[in-house]
């Protein structure tokens, strides 16, 4: 669709579910209210038009269907692109859809009581990934760096306090098991993310969402699972530890 100040807000985020987190950001209702315009919700909220649909575009340009070889990235750039891009997505959008899936359990959960569980399921999801994206940048990402920089250097490396990369990167590979399993239980009770029929806006954008996090959280997997991970134990093992 053209984008113009006459574009309304359901239209828009009907176009592209992405674009709810502007209006959430600049706290405009695209649910009950979808029927304003751009023009309209401006004037109302003192928002500049021109700033407005900017964020609108860049939610709409999406870098999801780029195809990089990671395999040919250095440890280090893959551990920065993670913490620069996995990392950060997860940060701005898990409070966002946890937002939204907050109003969707007290608004239609009496009908809809798999909404109560999809809510937990990911709250318990969103705290424990905040917990393993700490130890990623506070112990394993610095580590990999450290091993990287010792390569290009030529120079010793020392024991770490966990011995071996291996013992964190086990830890961290049961942590996506755990959160695989909570996001097949979530697509189950989503039907796949099917909102139900003449379901409200809300309840469309948070399945959309819930759907798209799912499929960044399994490429984030991916790349360190089936590419970081046996990249970094192979780059140990060629230094020599002097206990």
């Amino acid at each position: 669709m053209k984008l113009t100040n006459k574009s309304t807000i359901g239209e828009i985020v009907a176009d592209d579910f992405r674009t709810a987190a502007v209006f959430t950001k600049y706290h405009i209702d695209f649910c009950c209210k979808g029927y304003r315009t751009i023009e309209e919700v401006c004037k109302k909220r003192d928002i500049e038009e021109a700033i407005l649909i900017e964020y609108i575009r860049d939610a709409k340009r999406s870098t999801a269907n780029q195809s990089f070889d990671y395999k040919t990235w250095p440890v280090d750039v893959i551990a920065d692109y993670l913490t620069k891009t996995h990392h950060r997505y997860i940060n701005e959008k898990a409070p966002i859809i946890l937002q939204y899936l907050t109003k969707l359990a007290g608004v239609h959960g009496a009908i809809h009581p798999e909404l109560h569980e999809i809510h937990t399921i990911f709250s318990k999801s969103f705290l424990d990934l905040k917990a393993h994206l700490n130890r990623e940048e506070t112990v394993v990402f610095p580590f990999i760096i450290k091993m990287k920089n010792a390569q290009s250097k030529g120079t010793d490396l020392d024991i770490p306090p966990f011995l071996s990369i291996e013992n964190p990167i086990a830890t961290l590979k049961q942590d996506h098991e755990v959160e695989s399993e909570r996001f097949r239980r979530i697509a189950a009770l989503t039907n796949n993310y099917t909102p139900p029929t003449e379901s409200c806006n809300t309840y469309k954008v948070a399945f959309a969402m819930l759907e798209e996090f799912e499929k960044d959280l399994r490429k984030h997997i991916h790349l360190e699972n089936n590419i970081l991970f046996p990249k970094v134990i192979e780059l140990e093992k060629t230094f020599e530890k002097v206990l």
